[in-house]
């Protein structure tokens, strides 16, 4: 379902403010962290935020658990920088969007060279 003109506006800055807030953070389990979107509900009162994480699994893992934990100190920086009534509450999703890509980039390369040796 697409999104209206001001959801899209207030995505855009909740995706800037958390990006810069998350990349404030101190704590040690979160790794080199991308916010690739922020998709808000049309009431304002919920807000996904997708990010990207370089490493492996335990990486993910413990940037996760960081992101989890960190959630009221974000929200509190998100409410102190947005003129809104509400500060959504924030729930944070890992995009895998990337890595899907990177898988059929993979395969097509893989197909293009197959193609190629076997013509």
């Amino acid at each position: 379902m697409p999104q209206g003109a001001r959801t899209d506006r207030v995505s855009e800055e909740f995706r800037e403010i958390l990006a810069e807030a998350i990349h404030g953070l101190k704590d040690p389990r979160v790794g080199f962290v991308t916010v690739t979107g922020v998709k808000v509900s049309p009431d304002l009162h919920v807000a996904w935020v997708y990010y990207t994480v370089l490493g492996d699994e335990k990486a993910k893992a413990g940037t996760r658990a960081a992101l989890r934990s960190a959630t009221p100190h974000l929200r509190r920086e998100l409410g102190r920088q947005i003129h809104l009534k509400v500060t959504p509450e924030l729930r944070f999703e890992l995009d895998e969007l990337q890595e899907t890509g990177e898988r059929v980039d993979a395969l097509l390369e893989q197909a293009h060279r197959q193609e190629r040796d076997g013509a």
